[in-house]
C-alpha cells in the first residue's frame, strides 16, 4: 500500500506495477467486501431447485449458482458494500441536499462543448450500458415519496423543488430496523447475460415466450429484418434508458446465441430445444464476460500495466499463448487465470455493491449528436440525429430504417464523450422518459449516490486505502475548474461528491476514468469471475461441452461482429480491439 500511496502503481515499471495491483487486490478482498445480509432482515425461503438442469445451466433468477447457498446472487437479494456498514448511513436533511444536486449538475457537469474520448468508439459506450442491464437494478423508484431538490436562483426547471423519486425500500427489512438502510438488486448480479435472457424465456405459460424463443433448436426469435421481434422491441422501448446502442447489443448477442445453437446442434443432434438453449446461454454469457475482461476494460483503461493485469485475470501470468497451447499450468488464478480456478467468495457472500454502482455512473460517454455512414463506402446516410431521436421508440425506428450493419459501422467510427467534468450530455439533463416525466439525470446521479450512503470523495478514498487528496488544487489541474469546485462546495473539500471527484481528478496515462474508480474495478472485476461457479470450478468441457470451450477460447468482439456482418471486415482490418476507433472505409 505505501508504495502505491507514495509513488503510484502507474509510475512503476510493469512487473512492479502488476505486483502492486495484485497486492492491492489481496488487501481489498480482505478488507473491502462487506456483508449486508447480516443486517436485520425478514427470513426469506430458500428457492426450490428448478430441475437437475441447474447443475449445468444458469437459472432464470440467478439462484443455485452456489449450491450450498442457493439464494446467493439471485434477483431480489441485497446489494453489498465496499466500505464498512457503519460508514453507509445517508446524511440527514438538510445536509444530504448540500450543495443542491441541481446546482452540481448545472455548475460542474453541464457540457460546455463535447470533449471526445478519441481512443474509444461509441460501441464502448453502448457496451457498458449493455452490461449494466445484466448486473443491477434498484427498480423504478418511489415517486410517491420523492426527494425535494432545491433549485438554484434563476433555474428554469419547470418544477420547484425538483422531485426525484427515492430508491425503493428494501422489502426484506423489518419495520423500524436499526442500522444503515439496505436495498435489493432486482437483477441477478452474476455475469449471466440476464438482459438477453429475461425470465419469460423460462415460463411455458408466458404469453411473451413465443416472441422470445422459437421452440426449435434452442434458438431466439429474430425477425426477417434481422432484429428482435417487434413485440420485444416495443416492450424494451417502454423501459427507461432504452436507446440505439442497447438495440445494437441486444440484437448482436441474440444473433450470437443462435450461432452457438447451430454449432451445438451439429455436435449434439439429439439434444432437446431446452438443452440447446441452456447450453448456448452458458457459452454466450461466458463469451460476454471474456470480451468485457480482455477487450472493453483494457480499451477504456489502456495503461500498459492494466492491460497486462486485466488479461491476466482471464489467462493468468502464463498469458494467452501458453494457455492456448497447454491449458492451465497451475491451480492458482494468479498464474493461470480465474476461469477454471477454484470458486472463492473471500470475506463476504457474493453480491454487487452500492459503491460498484456509483463508479459505473459514466453518462458523459453519451454524445448529444450522432451521424451515420454506410459501411461499404463511408458515405453519409442522412442528417445528424440528436440523442433523444435515438431513444425509446425512436431507437427502434432507426434500427429498422438504417439496419445494423451501417449503425455498427457508424458507432465503430464515432468517438464517445470523455468521462470528465463539464461533459455531461445536455439532452440527459432535460430528458423525457417513456412515461412522459422529464428528468435531469445528472441531478439523479448525484442524489442516488448520496441517498445510498456512498461516502463522499475524500472519505471514500481513505476507506479504499488511497493516497489522501488534501486540496482542490491537488485534486484537479484546471484552475477554472478548481475555482468552480470551491464555489459550489463552499471551499470544503470533504463535501465533494464521489462522482464529481472522480470526474475531476488527474487520470493515469491511458485511463478513460479515474484511479479512484479503478480501486473498485481491481476488487469487483475479479470478484464477478471468482465467485461464479460457472466461471471457476465448472468452467470445464464437461459443463460447457468441448465445442463450447472452443467457442469461448476462439472468439472476441471482432469475430462476433464479422460472423454476423462480414462486410465490416475492411473497417476492422488492423484493429486489435473492436472498442477502439475503426478505419473509415472508402472505395
Amino acid at each position: 500500500m505505501w508504495i502505491d500511496q507514495k509513488v503510484g502503481w502507474y509510475n512503476l515499471p510493469l512487473p512492479l506495477g502488476v505486483a502492486v495491483i495484485v497486492g492491492e487486490r489481496i488487501t481489498l478482498r480482505a478488507e473491502n467486501l462487506k456483508d449486508t445480509s447480516s443486517l436485520p432482515s425478514i427470513p426469506q425461503p430458500e428457492p426450490s431447485p428448478p430441475s437437475t438442469d441447474y447443475l449445468t445451466a444458469r437459472t432464470a433468477d440467478g439462484s443455485f449458482n452456489d449450491l450450498e447457498f442457493p439464494r446467493m446472487g439471485s434477483a431480489g437479494t441485497r446489494f453489498g458494500r465496499n466500505v464498512p456498514n457503519s460508514e453507509t448511513h445517508p446524511e440527514e436533511l438538510p445536509a444530504i441536499m448540500e450543495p443542491s444536486p441541481r446546482l452540481v449538475s448545472q455548475e460542474l457537469l453541464t457540457r460546455d462543448s463535447l470533449v471526445e474520448a478519441t481512443s474509444l468508439n461509441m460501441l464502448a459506450a453502448a457496451w457498458i450500458q449493455f452490461m449494466i442491464r445484466d448486473w443491477l437494478s434498484h427498480g423504478p423508484g418511489d415517486a410517491d415519496h420523492p426527494w425535494e431538490v432545491p433549485l438554484p436562483p434563476g433555474d428554469p426547471w419547470p418544477q420547484n423543488p425538483m422531485l426525484i423519486p427515492r430508491t425503493i425500500a428494501d422489502p426484506t427489512r423489518p419495520p423500524n430496523a436499526g442500522g444503515p438502510p439496505t436495498h435489493v438488486n432486482l437483477e441477478s448480479p452474476w455475469w449471466d447475460a440476464s438482459q438477453v435472457y429475461p425470465k419469460e424465456m423460462y415460463l411455458d405459460d408466458s404469453p411473451l415466450r413465443p416472441q422470445l424463443r422459437t421452440g426449435v433448436d434452442g434458438k431466439l426469435v429474430i425477425s426477417p429484418q434481422g432484429l428482435l421481434s417487434p413485440t420485444v422491441l416495443g416492450l424494451l422501448a417502454q423501459q427507461p434508458g432504452w436507446w440505439l446502442g442497447l438495440g445494437l447489443m441486444f440484437t448482436l448477442f441474440a444473433l450470437e446465441h443462435n450461432s452457438i445453437c447451430d454449432r451445438l446442434r451439429a455436435e449434439y443432434p439429439g439434444w432437446s430445444d431446452d438443452k440447446l438453449f441452456n447450453r448456448a446461454r452458458l457459452i454466450n454469457a461466458a463469451l460476454i464476460a471474456k470480451i468485457h475482461t480482455v477487450e472493453w476494460t483494457p480499451a477504456i483503461i489502456s495503461h500498459p500495466t492494466t492491460r497486462y493485469a486485466l488479461r491476466a485475470n482471464w489467462w493468468g501470468l502464463e498469458g494467452e499463448t501458453l494457455h492456448r497451447a497447454f491449458g492451465r499450468l497451475s491451480p492458482s488464478d494468479v498464474i493461470s487465470g480465474i476461469p477454471g480456478s477454484d470458486t472463492e467468495h473471500h470475506s463476504a457472500p457474493y453480491s454487487l455493491t452500492e459503491e460498484f454502482v456509483a463508479v459505473y455512473r459514466m453518462h458523459p460517454l453519451i454524445r448529444d449528436q450522432y451521424s451515420f455512414r454506410r459501411a461499404v463506402d463511408n458515405a453519409p446516410i442522412n442528417d445528424e440525429y440528436a440523442f433523444d431521436q435515438i431513444t425509446d421508440v425512436g431507437a427502434n425506428t432507426v434500427l429498422e430504417e438504417l439496419g445494423l450493419q451501417d449503425i455498427l459501422y457508424s458507432f465503430g467510427t464515432l468517438h464517445p464523450g470523455a468521462i470528465t467534468l463539464h461533459n455531461y450530455p445536455h439532452l440527459l439533463q432535460n430528458f423525457r422518459r417513456p412515461d412522459g416525466r422529464v428528468v435531469d439525470l445528472a441531478s439523479i446521479d448525484i442524489m442516488r449516490t448520496r441517498e445510498l450512503g456512498v461516502p463522499r470523495y475524500t472519505r471514500f478514498r481513505e476507506l479504499m486505502h488511497m493516497r489522501p487528496i488534501r486540496s482542490f488544487e491537488e485534486l484537479c489541474d484546471d484552475p477554472r475548474w478548481v475555482a468552480r469546485l470551491k464555489e459550489v462546495y463552499d471551499g470544503r473539500l470533504d463535501r465533494v461528491d464521489l462522482m464529481v471527484g472522480m470526474f475531476a481528478e488527474r487520470k493515469p496515462a491511458g485511463f478513460g476514468f479515474s484511479d479512484t474508480a479503478f480501486r473498485i474495478f481491481i476488487l469487483m472485476a475479479s470478484r464477478r469471475l471468482k465467485s461464479d461457479r460457472f466461471l471457476t470450478r465448472d468452467f470445464t468441457p464437461e459443463v460447457y461441452t468441448p465445442a463450447g470451450m472452443d467457442w469461448i477460447r476462439d472468439n472476441s468482439m471482432g469475430t462476433v461482429l464479422l460472423r454476423h456482418f462480414p462486410s465490416l471486415r475492411p473497417a476492422l482490418r488492423g484493429i486489435d480491439n473492436a472498442f477502439k476507433p475503426w478505419a473509415s472505409t472508402t472505395r
